[in-house]
């Protein structure tokens, strides 16, 4: 069965940083990219960054330069450590595990809130 279990979200002032934690099962890790995915109310579902297998990194524009997504694969974890972060970053924020090209298992969910 896979899991992806997230953890570090929470409330935070604007400008402050907040680091996600994602620990995934070891097959599903290990073979597929991994990423961050956000919802805002009213919002769709939005990447905002993704990692794969060899390291290669895409972010959503609105968060380069603030956000930076890395991979442990000694601990089956992805990381999403957000800097300089707005109101607007508000929002549940999902770890997912890829199947090729297509994000396939998803975490609950972890909310992160940024005030003003």
């Amino acid at each position: 069965q896979v899991q992806l279990v997230e953890s570090g979200g929470g409330l935070v002032q604007a400008g402050g940083s907040l680091r996600l934690s994602c620990a995934a099962s070891g097959s599903i890790f290990r073979d597929n990219a991994m990423g961050w995915y956000r919802q805002a109310p009213g919002k769709q579902r939005e990447l905002v960054a993704a990692i794969s297998t060899r390291g290669s990194i895409n972010y959503q524009d609105s968060v380069k330069g603030r956000f930076t997504i890395s991979r442990d694969n000694a601990k089956n974890t992805v990381y999403l450590q957000m800097n300089s972060l707005k109101p607007e970053d508000t929002a549940v924020y999902y770890c997912v595990a890829y199947r090729g090209a297509t994000p396939r298992y998803w975490g609950q969910g972890t909310q992160v809130t940024v005030s003003s």
